[in-house]
């Protein structure tokens, strides 16, 4: 069991302790866009060339993807289409939605909104339902609700945050719809945190030029989930778990028309033929993308992004990966987890290992990161016992700036989490380093939340386009919300005219001779469900990057 910290990284708290009064009495200040794209071009992995290739089959054949990504996009698919019976129909419905998590969910709220019966609806999910990135967010949801602010703000920062490159109708919704969802919230009885007065508490975020970030705490997703979970679940909403979509059907007029799944405790095949299909499987953290430890939950593995282009949707941005600047650098147990933005939001500056500031607390997240990781090349950072690099997040600060008391009642969770290693986070501060955390892209969808191929609607982690190149804290929760919402109420339109032909698998056969076409050599099938851990390590510290 580890207990605090070794003695040389206690010698380096001694001096951030020393510096703490001077370090609060001295802003570092922003930096200029010339700036930020000098420290990214340097430092962050998007801009690396080792990190990312052309793809070499399919739609997008030719355009340049993580490396990780490139591997499934070229392998067979797992699923061999002769040993699945396409005559025997095992769920027949409306809707079928592939993924139990936050957007999965809020569509399938606002498909039986809008008409859909709950015994017509279909949620698939690979864990539990739950068992998502949307349970583990923490920091907060944005959404411009005050007189000082407006959307059109919210939607300069998104824009800014995404280096210009986002769909400008999805940023356009995002912001426009994050009112809306916040009076949703209430009406299910999320708890947001509260001033005295009984307004909402609203906290600053990296990238943003108003406080519009609600948070429950420091657990807001698993507060958001519990409620939208809960009103599904009265509505009794069929939900199959542990059964993974691993391709989706399509018909003889080229749409999709449901889904392949396999139980993954019984290791049968359900054929699932539905009006109209929502993907909802989140990002792709597990991939371990440029070998970064992640904060992601088990099954975010990319399943989403591959069955989505085995049928012909194109994808967007995924030569970017959102790298969050402070996850858990020590203890090695907890190494990749996050420690939420909203420890920024409240004070805390990043100082090295001699106790200085070196970079303003609320960069964009890219920004931040990779100056966390110029700092640690510069050999101004620590490195711990098992030989992760790291900088100081001097916690401690927050309760001199807001009062005794703020950081447990605020952050109770991080509290607890660092206490189980004997680390007091109220006294001392945290070490952290850049963690794989977010898909910045993936399929790309329209404010309809339609995809390229008819029958297929897509909402949440999955989706390209919302964040361009760059996700601002607050915006994840928003995006699953106000698309999830989307989807459901487009594909409960789609539904009533909707008309299923004869059913078949015949994409697979073609994509896989692709691949045979291609004379792409590889063992690899795809999607791959669970991260693979056997044997040699698949990921390798980020101290291997530097």
């Amino acid at each position: 069991m580890i207990e605090g910290y070794p003695d040389y990284m206690m010698k380096s708290i001694k001096l951030v302790e020393k510096k703490r009064d001077k370090n609060m009495s001295i802003a570092v200040k922003p930096m200029n866009m010339k700036e930020r794209d000098q420290v990214l071009k340097k430092y962050h992995p998007d801009y690396m060339e080792s990190t990312k290739r052309k793809v070499k089959v399919g739609v997008d054949k030719g355009k340049v993807l993580y490396n990780g990504i490139v591997d499934l996009l070229e392998a067979k698919s797992i699923l061999d289409p002769k040993a699945v019976d396409l005559s025997k129909i095992d769920y027949d419905v409306d809707l079928l939605i592939i993924g139990g998590g936050g957007a999965g969910t809020v569509a399938a709220l606002f498909a039986y909104e809008s008409g859909v019966p709950a015994e017509k609806i279909l949620i698939v999910t690979k864990l539990r339902h739950g068992d998502a990135n949307s349970m583990m967010a923490q920091g907060g949801i944005q959404a411009a609700d005050r007189p000082q602010d407006s959307p059109v703000l919210h939607y300069l920062d998104i824009y800014g945050g995404g280096h210009f490159t986002n769909k400008p109708e999805l940023a356009r919704a995002l912001s426009l719809d994050a009112p809306k969802i916040i009076n949703w919230h209430e009406d299910l009885g999320v708890m947001y945190d509260r001033q005295e007065d009984g307004e909402f508490q609203e906290l600053s975020g990296g990238g943003t030029c108003r406080n519009r970030m609600h948070s429950a705490k420091d657990y807001t997703g698993m507060e958001l989930l519990r409620n939208i979970r809960d009103k599904a679940r009265n509505l009794d909403i069929p939900v199959l778990e542990f059964c993974p979509v691993i391709e989706f059907l399509m018909d003889d007029k080229g749409q999709v028309a449901g889904g392949i799944a396999f139980n993954i405790e019984t290791y049968e095949y359900y054929v699932i033929r539905a009006k109209a299909t929502i993907l909802a499987t989140g990002g792709s953290g597990r991939l371990h993308l440029s070998n970064y430890p992640t904060t992601n939950h088990y099954g975010a593995t990319g399943d989403g992004l591959i069955m989505a282009y085995h049928v012909g949707a194109n994808l967007l941005d995924l030569d970017t990966i959102q790298i969050h600047p402070t996850g858990d650098a020590y203890p090695e147990p907890i190494v990749g987890i996050l420690s939420t933005e909203k420890i920024r939001g409240l004070g805390a500056v990043p100082l090295n290992k001699n106790g200085d500031p070196f970079v303003f607390p609320l960069e964009p997240r890219d920004v931040e990161s990779a100056t966390f990781i110029r700092e640690c090349k510069n050999g101004n950072g620590l490195v711990t016992p098992t030989g992760m690099p790291g900088v100081w997040l001097d916690s401690p600060m927050i309760d001199i700036i807001h009062g005794k008391g703020t950081i447990e009642n605020k952050l109770a969770g991080e509290v607890r989490k660092f206490k189980r290693f004997g680390i007091d986070m109220t006294k001392h501060p945290i070490l952290v380093y850049p963690t794989l955390h977010y898909q910045n892209g993936g399929v790309e969808i329209n404010e309809k939340c339609e995809t390229k191929v008819p029958g297929l609607f897509a909402a949440g982690e999955v989706t390209g386009g919302v964040h361009g190149k760059n996700r601002l804290m607050g915006n994840s929760l928003l995006d699953y919300n106000v698309f999830g919402r989307r989807a459901g109420i487009y594909a409960a339109k789609y539904i009533k005219k909707a008309r299923i032909g004869k059913l078949t698998l015949s994409h697979i056969e073609r994509y896989n001779k692709m691949i045979e076409k291609a004379s792409i050599k590889t063992k690899n099938k795809a999607p791959i469900l669970l991260p693979e851990y056997r044997g040699e390590m698949a990921i390798s510290r980020a101290l291997d990057i530097l």
